[in-house]
């Protein structure tokens, strides 16, 4: 079993999760922009999202031969440590309930903004609970002004979303009122729109501008989940729901690999980060997959219903989601070898994923595009803050005993 043993070792595992869970939102939301049904996409998800569980406890929880006390992969399935199983899979069934919700956040509140409050309500609660899980190795005069920074993060998320909420409603105001024909009503959203647009790489010049009212007009007509008419309160509320379940997914795996609370019997060794990661994406894969089924059937926000078998014939789209859900899954497998060498606490530096998929969000999407100057002076307040935190929170690292 490959065990991360090094501070430095610990920091490119962060990294490298950073990159892949700021980058898996981008694409679930290009396929909800493009039309694809959110149920289809988080099914295909789900598959690979498993499987790169799978894939990382068969190589690095099989690499070398284990001990009585650090047992390779396959020696933990059969042993009795079910308290710790327990604990994982409770962290897999927070956080895919967090990631299903934030899958219909990204429509109604912006990709940015639902990453960054997230990932914040995840660094103030869930840190704090890792470090009295880790036994206070990380430096507590560093890391708590650190969640104090996340925390001013996410009064600034809040406040970019309701400046940019407000500009998009001024757009669409004057656009009204110049006698362009467009409107806001719903039979005109029912109108047909061409099928180029800036996220299928059209290069058509009778497209709407990036951040105009046209371009907003185009997205609501071509997207599965329709926002216009949408209470802010209904996204906000959503965001701030999947955040509570985000914090608590890494300290229960945290419980299920270090035994704090000695649940485990006398001699049985704990769970090694594979085999805790493995039982986690379980658990996560089979709550995706029942409340996606649920949801075909008896869909939220106005989607329209689906079925299994449209389900199987939707082919659009489903490579990214495959990849998506790889990247996820490999992102959370990097975070979770990270912490156990680097502490729990200072692995929450990962939700630094938000600077992202900001970035992705402006570049892709054109979140922010002709906004007013106060939007934009909120949202670079907000990232700098940002930055500022998951640098403090990553100077905290300490290293496990």
């Amino acid at each position: 079993m490959y065990v991360v043993e090094s501070k430095g070792g610990a920091i490119v595992c962060m990294l490298l999760a950073l990159l892949f869970l700021g980058t898996w939102p981008a694409v679930l939301t290009l396929l909800e922009r493009r039309g694809r049904l959110p149920q289809h996409t988080y099914l295909d998800y789900s598959i690979t999202n498993l499987l790169a569980a799978v894939i990382i406890a068969l190589t690095f929880g099989e690499i070398g031969k284990g001990t009585p006390t650090a047992p390779n992969f396959f020696t933990q399935l059969s042993q009795d440590n079910w308290p710790s199983v327990l604990f994982a899979m409770a962290g897999g069934v927070v956080l895919s309930v967090g990631n299903l919700s934030t899958q219909y956040s990204w429509a109604l509140v912006g990709l940015s903004v639902t990453e960054v409050i997230s990932s914040s309500l995840t660094v103030v609660i869930g840190t704090t609970m890792n470090y009295f899980l880790d036994d206070k190795i990380n430096r507590a005069d560093i890391l708590f002004p650190g969640v104090g920074c996340f925390l001013i993060a996410v009064c600034l998320g809040s406040f970019v979303h309701a400046s940019n909420a407000a500009d998009n409603k001024e757009k669409l105001k004057s656009l009204s009122t110049e006698g362009t024909g467009f409107s806001t009503s719903k039979e005109t959203l029912k109108n047909d729109v061409r099928e180029s647009d800036v996220e299928n790489g059209s290069s058509s010049a009778e497209k709407a501008k990036a951040g105009t009212a046209g371009f907003l007009i185009e997205l609501e007509n071509r997207r599965s989940i329709k926002v216009f008419g949408k209470s802010t309160i209904i996204g906000l509320a959503i965001t701030f729901f999947a955040g509570i379940c985000f914090s608590l997914f890494s300290p229960a795996f945290n419980l299920a690999t270090n035994d704090q609370w000695h649940t485990l019997k006398e001699g049985v060794p704990h769970l090694s980060v594979y085999t805790a990661f493995f039982y986690f994406s379980v658990s996560c894969f089979v709550v995706g997959i029942v409340l996606n089924i649920i949801f075909l059937y008896h869909p939220v926000l106005n989607l329209p219903k689906s079925s299994l078998k449209a389900y199987l014939s939707d082919w659009n789209g489903r490579g990214w989601a495959f990849l998506a859900g790889f990247l996820c899954g490999f992102g959370n497998g990097l975070q979770f070898m990270g912490g156990e060498a680097a502490g729990y606490a200072a692995a929450d530096a990962v939700q630094a994923l938000p600077l992202v998929s900001t970035f992705w969000g402006i570049l892709i999407f054109g979140e922010y595009r002709r906004s007013s100057r106060k939007t934009y002076i909120l949202l670079v307040s907000m990232l700098f803050m940002f930055v500022v935190a998951v640098g403090v929170l990553m100077a905290s690292s300490g290293h496990r005993k």
